[in-house]
């Protein structure tokens, strides 16, 4: 849907960065995040929407791959 590609965009620019510990994901790097966010400001009109809608993403992977671990 168009009214959520540009979260689209930044998680697949940071699907990469994710923290764990002991095999255990824990979330993204929000450090990552705020470095993608501040490269894309232009493009960014809703910051706490955006991180709101990302938040559901990372939620239900964190929640999905530690129910298979």
């Amino acid at each position: 849907m168009p009214d959520n590609w540009l979260t689209m965009q930044i998680f697949l620019m940071v699907q990469t960065q994710w923290r764990t510990d002991q095999g255990v994901l824990l979330g993204l790097d929000y450090t990552a995040l705020r470095w993608i966010f501040k490269l894309k400001k232009q493009e960014i009109k809703k910051p706490l929407e955006l991180l709101a809608d990302l938040q559901v993403i990372e939620a239900k992977i964190v929640e999905t791959f530690n129910k298979e671990k």
